[in-house]
């Protein structure tokens, strides 16, 4: 008995089924991200307030995101909040812990981006008469973003890869497809193989696009310090 199937392993390289799939893993990301995004921002900004209420709220937050797997959160946000009469979709569910997830690990990053810009050029700005909205975004978000770029970058590659564990709830992501064809066919080696390479080109992609994007912000820097320099 034959350990490996060539041909069948082949045959379900370009299969239509997984790449249905690839695309599910593809927008989950992506959906998942921007929403990410906006909510981490503002629990950064939650974590920046001088009103210690909601700088409590921001850090429960984190705290219980970051501490608690995604996997129970998820299981939780499936099946325990119907219990208490509140339901989501798969779809919903899958969209839901992804990015609450996602956002407590961006909203550190974001706040550690903010921080790491000098106070001198926010008193500046200051100075200069600018509202605190204005210097956030004219001043202080520019230098943070390029200094955001590297983790967030980061976390899009894990994010590629943790869309998987929304399986669990049956969202048919790339491995949950997988799964499906391996009842299916019994072919378990090749099959997770060609899940493997699947998910390896995705993050290989998206390896060359982050650099190019840091490339590209590496070289503002260098125009805008030869600027200064004149």
């Amino acid at each position: 008995m034959s350990l490996w199937n060539w041909s069948g392993f082949f045959s379900y390289l370009f299969n239509p089924f997984l790449l249905g799939g690839v695309v599910t893993t593809i927008w989950l990301t992506a959906v998942s991200l921007v929403a990410g995004l906006i909510l981490g921002f503002c629990i950064a900004m939650m974590r920046r307030s001088k009103w210690l209420p909601v700088k409590v709220i921001a850090k429960l937050y984190t705290w219980l995101f970051r501490g608690t797997p995604l996997l129970v959160q998820l299981i939780v946000i499936y099946t325990a909040l119907p219990v208490i009469g509140i339901k989501f979709t798969v779809t919903q569910a899958a969209l839901l812990g992804l990015a609450l997830n996602e956002a407590a690990y961006l909203a550190e990053i974001i706040r550690s981006g903010i921080e790491a810009v000098s106070e001198g050029q926010t008193r500046a700005g200051r100075a200069l008469g600018m509202s605190e909205r204005q210097i956030m975004r004219r001043i202080v978000m520019p230098q943070a973003f390029r200094i955001i770029i590297p983790p967030l970058g980061n976390s899009v590659n894990g994010l590629l890869k943790t869309t998987s564990v929304t399986s669990v709830i049956s969202m048919e992501e790339l491995l949950r497809r997988t799964q499906i064809l391996i009842q299916e066919k019994f072919m378990v080696l090749e099959l997770f193989a060609v899940a493997a390479i699947y998910y390896l080109l995705l993050t290989t992609l998206w390896d060359l696009i982050q650099v190019r994007i840091e490339r590209h912000f590496g070289q503002s820097d260098q125009r805008l310090s030869l600027s200064e320099k004149r």
